[in-house]
């Protein structure tokens, strides 16, 4: 049985051929409205979230299927002590295919080693986020028509942010990438991305921690946030963090087909004045996200 705990269980080829399959239901939606007439997708968050269980929701509904589970840990049996274990042996006897998110690191895989139907990763902790890794993709190839021979400038909180080092875990793979990564000194990627990935493949970098300055290169920014928790002190924080506010005077040197992504949610290092530019896709790339697990869910139940 097929799971998807990490964007790097899919080879490139299957990333690609389910990119491809995202793609034909974004563009006929009609052809897949009965695909899986009959099944049940249950979304086991056990942790609070908008666009993600959302996401999943419409997809599975989109496909003529049918949604159950429970939003917060609070309102499941976990809330009695229950192990993730003992929970999807009896998820497996409701539902086709389950997407879990879990506070705690590794727990949608022992879900997976116990499970009778497929799972999907929606999110451990600080570890996975694969499906907001095939969003990602999948924006760019739809936004630039291609997943190779790109610049892509990755801002901000790139030492804790897990959609940051699973996207160039991902991206590496492809042929002709280059990653300017922009931070301050003490958000930067962390050692074992740079030397296992980055180095390992040989895929060149840059790391810089000026905006402004990168602007003029890349295809696609990737925003991030910085949050003011992860610095030692109140000052540094004050003295850094405009400098990684994305707004249009940053944006007066950007290439006109540059496109900058997010994953969302945004509190202040988008500013609003640039949602109405055309090069801001964050918003579509939400939109694109309910597409990618349209094509997961009818991979992972072999209907596709």
């Amino acid at each position: 049985m097929k799971h998807l705990i990490s964007p790097m269980d899919l080879s490139v080829e299957e990333t690609d051929a389910l990119l491809a399959l995202a793609g034909k239901m974004y563009d006929h939606p009609e052809q897949y409205a009965h695909l899986c007439e009959g099944k049940k997708l249950a979304t086991c968050f056990y942790e609070p979230s908008t666009r993600t269980r959302l996401s999943f929701e419409a997809a599975m509904l989109n496909l003529g299927g049918s949604v159950l589970g429970f939003q917060s840990a609070d309102s499941s049996s976990a809330a009695k002590g229950e192990s993730v274990s003992d929970t999807i042996r009896v998820i497996s006897y409701y539902a086709d295919i389950c997407a879990m998110r879990h506070p705690k690191e590794g727990a949608p895989l022992v879900a997976s080693l116990h499970s009778g139907i497929p799972v999907i990763n929606a999110g451990d902790g600080g570890h996975n986020h694969p499906t907001q890794t095939l969003t990602d993709l999948m924006t760019m190839k739809q936004l630039k028509g291609r997943l190779n021979n790109l610049t892509i400038g990755l801002c901000g909180d790139l030492k804790f942010g897990r959609t940051v080092h699973s996207l160039i875990k991902a991206m590496s793979r492809y042929e002709g990438i280059r990653f300017i990564l922009i931070s301050p000194e003490e958000l930067k990627v962390p050692a074992y991305i740079r030397e296992e990935v980055l180095d390992a493949g040989h895929i060149p970098y840059e790391e810089v921690s000026n905006l402004e300055n990168a602007m003029p290169e890349l295809d696609i920014l990737y925003m991030t946030r910085v949050q003011r928790e992860r610095f030692f002190n109140e000052e540094d924080y004050i003295r850094l963090k405009d400098t990684f506010l994305l707004d249009k005077k940053k944006l007066a040197n950007a290439k006109d087909d540059m496109f900058i992504l997010h994953p969302l949610p945004r509190v202040n290092e988008i500013s609003v004045e640039v949602d109405d530019d055309p090069r801001a896709a964050y918003f579509r790339q939400a939109g694109y996200g309910v597409y990618v697990r349209m094509a997961l869910i009818a991979t992972l139940l072999d209907l596709a």
